[in-house]
């Protein structure tokens, strides 16, 4: 029964317009019909008749006549107890027209205490008990107020049927059309609406009738005849008659509500049981990637060739280019994946996701940081043994280069310095020997600074850890031993040179000058020769162009040293002139040194090539490091684009992040507008790696134009795409936590038209009369009856829990949400479930495959232990345990 209430001014619908009267007035109205139309009280007492039975059989009485079964009082008192489901004062039994009228007394006295004012009715006035019936506001009939819940409920239930139009509770029914629209829309099966006609409406009515005393044990109330038959049918009748309806319907109204939230429940629990899976696997994937990954990063194991070394650059290459980004998005997905899934558990209060051992979100971030660990250091090792190896190859192919000029001088000089020729050997020709001796100290001591070289070199290719140190040391090794011996040999001769000097008498001084001359020439020429096709390595233009300046310093002493050559052949001349003019015969060549004339100009001439070839080959190297600062200055100009464009974008997401303005959605699509425009920004970036990879291909290792390395750029750019693709799941997560109140665009547009309607003076709060009636409109039972005013005063308490006595919309809507949506609790679902099992502990699969869908029913039946209580079925399913289940732990 609907609770219902006085209010100051009552109205009732006529023609679709409110009409507001004074109730006293209304009442007389209604005296006046009950006296003035036999057909309007014949309607009114049927009806009522009808519903006064309705409620006794509930006490196993009934009545005849509603006057004389309601005189004495008791029925009326056992009516009133009924239902209000409380106790009145004890009635007295006597039979005494005294005893009849303190029964009356006292159901009067129990309506007045409800707020009921009865005017011109007492225990002793005519009419008594039909007048009674009809001002009984608090008790039986519905008030203004609730009456309009009622008229709303009618009109949305009915609003999909063809040729109805609820606007009132007397004219609107006359068809019939009304009431079987509201049997068809909670029992489709029960009436086949579409064969029903306007124009018969006695048909309409008795069908109506018979199938909801039938079917729906909604006893007849009312004749259609009586309906059809007046112009203006009672609206007090046809608006009991329809609360009836509306009381039968209210259990389906439950039934269908916990079934819908048992889907619920159970599609959040499927999805979320889905997202775990796909986070395992996910994370298991990308952690056996680091594990595999991190050991090649670490291996620092150095190959013995450019060309091994190159190909390890390339492969490092390739990882950070191709292999690596994909997994930088994976962990980012991951983590936002990861977000997702707590956010919804959280708001369908359910456990937080505890993934296995080893798989959670520290767990991956701990080993990504061991991958940066192992990853930061890679390319620079792997550079520096490529450095390494560029500088070794150098240094190996300068040691053979001056140990082949070495070794091609000391050919036979151990067999010269042994010799006993000046044993033998006239004065004038010991001479010689000793002169020629000590030209060749000062050539052999000449040679020291290029023996000194030639071990410095091998000491720098031992301690660079050269890979072929052992025939370089045994090289090395060789070359000093037989420079020591050389030392002991020139010694000994000098020595033995010295000894027969005094024997010897004179020597050719102009071949001693010459050869004094000649010697220190030849090896200038020669350590010219060799420094003009020494090999260099540069790393910039300031170092080739300081090689540059020491070769025009060198062109520069050419003149000088090609006056020296002019006056060592000039005293060769003059040895010629001076023999030809004193008619001595030249027994051969200078026998103090065998530097002939001819092998000075001819390495003269040989100095001379190669001072344009050294000059063209410094130009081509400076070509090159013209070409390689090209190189750095187009990877500068773009990274100092790149960079303050990255650092930029931080800071903008920064700001966006704090200022958020406009709807989420709206934040939702600028952000990912912004992302699509960083997005679109990644070609300046692969063109930075095309430019970073020409700058390693060079081998340059040095930028002075920009502080920006492209390690700092990927990172940088890496942070970014994580930073924006964050943000963007933090507003996804917002909205997620909005719509998870549950309330969908066409339910929000439902319950604001309700609480409008009733929101009369436009304050945005319901007093407690004004959110009944709205109840009542959404289909809530909360009628004056003892469950009624329960239930009331449950919801009061969620809405109001200060008593204020005012419902916000606020309020209204996270009670609505609450109520309908998948903010669920254990209880909550246990609750569905023992409505869907008619209050049984346990339920049945086949109460289950027909109050569910069949994927949800057979996902229960799977899950449902077997039900053991003492009152169990064969089949029966423990509900309760599967319910708590949900909220436990996960079994992922």
């Amino acid at each position: 029964m609907v609770d219902y209430h006085a209010s100051n001014n009552q109205a009732y619908s006529s023609g679709g317009q409110s009409v507001y009267m004074d109730p006293r007035e209304q009442e007389n109205d209604w005296d006046r019909d009950l006296l003035l139309d036999p057909a309007w009280e014949k309607q009114q007492r049927k009806t009522f008749t009808a519903w006064c039975n309705s409620h006794l059989r509930k006490a196993g009485t009934q009545i005849e006549n509603i006057e004389e079964d309601f005189r004495d009082g008791l029925k009326l008192m056992l009516l009133l107890e009924v239902i209000s489901g409380e106790r009145l004062p004890k009635p007295e039994r006597g039979k005494m027209r005294v005893h009849k009228i303190n029964n009356v007394n006292k159901a009067l006295d129990f309506i007045a205490s409800k707020g009921v004012k009865l005017v011109s009715i007492g225990a002793e006035g005519p009419w008594v008990p039909l007048r009674m019936m009809l001002t009984l506001p608090p008790v039986l009939l519905p008030e203004t107020s609730a009456k309009e819940g009622l008229l709303l409920w009618c009109q949305r239930k009915t609003a999909p049927y063809k040729n109805v139009n609820v606007q009132n509770f007397h004219i609107s029914w006359k068809d019939g059309l009304a009431f079987n629209a509201l049997i068809h829309r909670h029992r489709p099966e029960l009436i086949d609406y579409d064969k029903l006609r306007k124009d018969d409406p006695l048909t309409n009515l008795n069908n109506a009738f018979e199938v909801a005393e039938k079917y729906l044990d909604i006893p007849k109330m009312m004749d259609a005849e009586d309906i059809v038959g007046t112009l203006r049918p009672d609206e007090k009748a046809i608006m009991t008659y329809v609360s009836c309806f509306y009381h039968a319907f209210s259990g389906a109204q439950k039934a269908e509500t916990a079934a819908n939230r048992i889907c619920k429940v159970l599609a959040v629990n499927q999805e979320n049981e889905h997202l775990m899976e796909d986070y395992e696997k996910l994370a298991s994937d990308l952690l056996e990637w680091i594990r595999r990954t991190i050991p090649w990063l670490e291996n620092r194991a150095p190959e013995k060739t450019m060309a091994e070394m190159q190909q390890k650059l390339e492969d490092f290459r390739d990882y950070r280019r191709v292999h690596k980004p994909p997994k930088v998005q994976e962990k980012c997905q991951l983590e936002i994946n990861f977000n997702t899934l707590q956010t919804k558990l959280r708001l369908s209060n359910r456990p937080a996701f505890m993934p296995s051992e080893g798989r959670m979100v520290s767990d991956i971030n701990g080993s990504w940081h061991n991958l940066e660990g192992a990853e930061k250091g890679y390319e620079e090792w792997l550079l520096n043994e490529i450095r390494r190896l560029e500088r070794l190859d150098h240094l190996a192919e300068k040691f053979r280069q001056k140990a082949t000029i070495h070794e091609s001088w000391t050919d036979g000089k151990e067999a010269m310095l042994t010799q006993k020729d000046y044993e033998t050997a006239s004065l004038s020709e010991v001479k010689a020997l000793l002169r020629k001796h000590e030209a060749f100290e000062s050539d052999l001591a000449a040679h020291q600074d290029r023996v000194e070289q030639i071990a410095a070199i091998a000491q720098e290719l031992n301690e660079l850890d050269y890979y072929d140190s052992p025939s370089v040391n045994a090289r090395c090794q060789k070359i000093c031993e037989q420079w020591d011996a050389l030392g002991s040999l020139t010694q000994s001769r000098r020595e033995s040179l010295e000894r027969t000097e005094k024997q010897l008498e004179s020597i050719d001084e102009l071949y001693l000058e010459y050869a004094k001359r000649a010697a220190p020439f030849n090896n200038w020429m020669e350590g010219a020769m060799e420094d003009l096709q020494d090999m260099f390595i540069v790393h910039n233009i300031d170092e080739i162009q300081g090689l540059i300046t020491a070769h025009e310093q060198f062109k520069s002493t050419l003149p000088e040293a090609n006056k020296e050559r002019e006056a060592i052949q000039a005293i060769q001349a003059e040895v010629q002139k001076i023999a030809q003019y004193n008619g001595i015969k030249l027994s051969g060549s200078n026998p103090y040194t065998t530097i002939t004339p001819k092998s000075i100009d001819s390495k003269w001439d040989k100095v001379c090539q190669l001072v344009p070839k050294r000059d063209q080959a410094l130009q081509e190297e400076l070509a090159k490091q013209q070409s390689n600062d090209h190189l750095r200055r187009k990877f500068a100009s773009q990274a100092n684009i790149v960079g303050p464009w990255i650092q930029t974008k931080m800071e903008e997401i920064g700001r966006i992040s704090i200022e958020m303005n406009g709807t989420l959605e709206d934040q939702l699509v600028n952000l990912r507008e912004y992302e699509q425009s960083i997005i679109e920004y990644k070609p300046n970036i692969d063109q930075l790696e095309g430019d970073h990879q020409l700058i390693q291909e060079a081998l340059i290792f040095d930028n002075k134009y920009t502080s920006y390395t492209m390690e700092h750029l990927r990172v940088g750019w890496e942070q970014l795409l994580t930073t924006i693709a964050r943000t963007i799941n933090e507003i996804e997560n917002q909205i997620l936590t909005r719509d998870a109140k549950g309330i969908s665009q066409e339910q929000l547009h439902e319950y604001r038209t309700s609480f409008n309607h009733f929101d009369k003076d436009h304050s945005g709060a319901l007093m407690a009369e004004e959110f009944k009636a709205c109840l009542i409109s959404l289909g809530y039972d909360v009628e004056n009856e003892k469950t009624g005013d329960a239930e009331f005063n449950r919801i009061m308490g969620i809405v109001d829990p200060n008593n204020s006595g005012a419902v916000t919309f606020q309020a209204f809507i996270d009670f609505m949400s609450r109520e309908t949506t998948d903010t669920d609790t254990a209880d909550q679902v246990i609750a569905s479930f023992k409505i869907l099992a008619a209050d049984k502990n346990f339920i049945t699969p086949e109460e289950l495959r027909r109050e569910l869908p069949p994927d949800q029913a057979e996902y229960c039946i799977a899950r449902m232990a077997p039900y053991t209580g003492p009152d169990a079925v064969p089949g029966a399913l423990d509900y309760m345990s599967f319910s708590t289940a949900l909220y436990g732990e996960s079994d992922l």
